[in-house]
């Protein structure tokens, strides 16, 4: 069991990396290609500024690494970088393993309220899922509509 006033630290990703190879950039290129066709030939000039924002930011998203995010779990919530989460706004976490990478989501007490994903390496999970478990009851989590095209994509 863990002590309750414990802090635990650790050290992680802000997302998954995924890999890819030219055929995904070739891709994005013919969808974007094809969208900016259909909004000329529609005359929808602000929905193809919108195609070409969108995949530039697509493009910039994906060259630019991952940083590494310090992570402190305490008794008042959780600190991501220099972002506190109270756990006060949070009824319940579960736990995803997608592809070998762990991940510990915390799920919004408010309707509309946003989850956070925490990722964190295998080692420190059963220190962390204890830590969170003695704060916030657990639930089964599962990988939503969203988050399966963004992994279908690997954006």
């Amino acid at each position: 069991m863990v002590n309750k006033s414990e802090s635990i630290s650790w050290e992680a990703e802000e997302y998954i990396v995924k890999s890819h190879n030219g055929w995904w950039y070739f891709g994005l290129f013919i969808v974007t290609a094809g969208l900016g066709a259909l909004a000329v030939w529609l005359q929808g000039w602000s929905f193809l500024v919108l195609i070409i924002v969108s995949a530039i930011a697509i493009l910039v998203f994906n060259l630019r690494p991952a940083r590494k995010i310090r992570y402190t779990l305490n008794n008042s919530g959780i600190k991501e970088g220099k972002i506190k989460h109270s756990f006060n706004d949070y009824r319940a976490f579960g736990i995803v393993n997608e592809n070998g990478h762990y991940s510990a989501v915390l799920i919004p007490k408010k309707r509309l309220g946003l989850s956070i994903k925490i990722y964190f390496p295998e080692s420190s999970g059963e220190a962390i899922v204890d830590a969170l478990g003695a704060r916030l009851p657990m639930e089964e989590v599962k990988v939503d509509l969203l988050d399966k095209i963004v992994n279908f994509l690997r954006i």
